[in-house]
This record gives structure tokens, sequence and C-alpha cells, in this order.
């Protein structure tokens, strides 16, 4: 953001009501859109003008992590547990979340048991950061000279790790943060053989072909999930973000209800990013995607209350009851599996 675009009378800053607030906004709107060193101009001029708002900070945070400026979203966040701003334990997530990408496995395991030793951790989270501190206690055993702020380097060619194990979405979320910043080398085996599995979530599945995406893995790889199978070469797909299907039924919903009624399309939105995100690498079928859409306005406005029939969805999207209903009931078992997840 350029800084000399703003007012000035007699060399200082004239401050708009609710500047900080804009900011803010736009810091948030800029990180949305991935236009992360954008974001932190503007969330680090936010900061100058309101200090102690925890949104700002965690925009920061967030910014700066995905920006690669991994020290200074370390120490931000650290400030914020040592002032006491935002939630304790979010912040806490938000740390580790930054120490695992620095691969510093001992202050994981130091910070944690403090935690613990101090009794800071609720209940419905004790089981989330066990694991994390099983899972750090293992790779700062097996990696104790990579505790570093590049985050670039090579673990041992024999180092393993247990994929299967790590069944929460923040532990999930984290290996596959540091695979995809690491030497796949020593993993591969591993990774294939969770996606191959008739066990393991797809959630996890899912991040674990897009690291392969990532790596431009060119390899012949098998992926199982909800009785499905199919073999793909991670380097041809483009990613989970990429899904033609979704547009296509985004396209159709729209159509009926952005205008009419956009709340409801944003439900539907985001059930039909969080399914097949779960569904990836493949598709809804065996329906059209006519049928798809006006399962989704159904399924969506049944979670709302509202009073839709199913008769008068069918009509709207010139298809039979019979497939909103064969269509519906898929969906609400995507969706079971996708509320653990999100």
């Amino acid at each position: 953001m350029k800084k000399r675009n703003r007012k000035k009378l007699n060399d200082k800053v004239l401050l708009f009501p609710g500047l900080e607030k804009r900011l803010l906004e736009k810091g948030l709107e800029s990180l949305q859109q991935k236009r992360f060193r954008e974001a932190v101009d503007f969330l680090e001029e936010a900061m100058t003008l309101e200090q102690e708002n925890s949104d700002i900070h965690i925009g920061l945070v967030l910014a700066y992590f995905e920006s690669g400026q991994l020290t200074k979203a370390k120490e931000l966040a650290n400030t914020m547990l040592q002032k006491g701003i935002g939630d304790y334990i979010q912040i806490i997530d938000l740390y580790l979340m930054i120490l695992v990408q620095l691969h510093q496995y001992d202050e994981i395991v130091k910070t944690i048991e403090i935690l613990i030793e101090e009794k800071e951790i609720p209940e419905d989270k004790i089981e989330h950061f066990t694991r994390m501190l099983q899972f750090s206690k293992r790779m700062a055993e097996s990696s104790p000279n990579i505790h570093t702020d590049d985050p670039t380097g090579d673990e041992p060619l024999d180092m393993k790790i247990d994929l299967f194990s790590i069944e929460d979405q923040h532990g999930q979320i984290q290996m596959a943060s540091m695979l995809t910043n690491r030497n796949l080398k020593p993993y591969i085996n591993e990774i294939k053989a969770y996606l191959e599995s008739s066990e393991g979530q797809p959630f996890f599945k899912t991040m674990l072909l897009n690291v392969l995406i990532e790596h431009e893995y060119d390899k012949d790889v098998i992926v199982q999930k909800l009785g499905e199978r199919i073999i793909v070469k991670p380097s041809n797909l483009q990613g989970a973000q990429h899904n033609s299907q979704m547009d296509k039924l985004l396209n159709i919903v729209a159509k009926q209800l952005e205008h009419e009624d956009p709340i409801l399309f944003e439900h539907i939105k985001s059930l039909i990013e969080r399914h097949l995100f779960i569904l990836y690498p493949f598709q809804l079928k065996p329906f059209s995607e006519d049928v798809w859409g006006a399962a989704y306005h159904h399924l969506a406005a049944e979670y709302q209350g509202l009073n839709y029939s199913i008769k008068e969805t069918a009509l709207r999207y010139n298809v039979t009851e019979k497939e909103i209903g064969n269509a519906g009931a898929f969906l609400k078992k995507i969706e079971e599996i996708s509320s653990l997840n999100y």
C-alpha cells in the first residue's frame, strides 16, 4: 500500500473515522485473494492505528505465514500470547502451526508440556494436543538438526511417519503443510499407502494428493475413497481447487438463487465446495449437474428450516423428485463425513 496517497496536513496523516476497520477489511480481502504481500501492508498499517485488535493481529500473523515470513509470524503470535490478545487456545494453535513449518519440534514439545502442566487445555482439545505432542516428539527424535528458520532441508532417508495416527484436522493440515515444503522421497511410500488404503479419512487423502500435485509427482498413484478406486498421475492433475463440476453446479444454482436468496446460495456454495474437496479426485455421479444442483438446493433449504417442497424444487430444475431424493441421500452421507473435518 502506497502511503504517499494518504491525505496529509502539515506532514501529519489525517486519521479518518473507521480507517483501521477499513484497512482490516482490505487486508483480509487481500489475504483471501492470496495477495499476501499486499495483505501484510494493509494489516501492518491497521495495527499502527489499533494495536490491541485481535482480528488485526490474527490477520497479520496469517499474512506473514502465507507470504513466507515465518519468523515474523512466530514473533507476532508469541507477542499475542504474552499480552493475552485474542482467544488463548486459538492463538496457541496458530503458534504451533508456525512452529511446525519452522520444524521447531522441540519448541512444540516444550509449549504443549507447559500447557498440560498448567492445565490450560480445554477438555475437548486434550486429544488434539496429545497427538500433536506425540507427533512432535517423534519428529524431534528423528530429525534433531532440523530446528531452523529455513524449512527446506531434507530429512534422513530412513525417517518414518504414521499418517494413519493423525486423525484430527489440525494435525492433518500441519502434516500436509510440512510435506509440501519438504523433500518427499522419505515419505512417498507412506503417502501412497494412505491414499490406496480403504481406511483413512477422505479429507486427508485430498490434502495428501494435493501435496503430490504441488511436487509434480509423475508416477501413477492409486486413490481409494468411499468404495471408489482410481489410478491418477498427480503431475497431470490441477488440484482440488480447480474443479469443472463445481463451476457447473455453482452456475446452475446461481441462476435460481443468487439474486432471489443470496444467503441460501452462499450456504449451498459452502456445501458444494466442502463436498467436492472431500470427493476429489472423484466427482458426483451418476446424475446430471441439474439433479445435483436441485439436490443441494433442497438439502440446504432443509438445513435452514425453509418450507421448500421437493416437487417445487424438481420443477425449478426440470428433474424428477426421485432423482432429487436419491442424490440428496448421497449428499447427506458426504455431509456427515465433511462435518468431521470442517
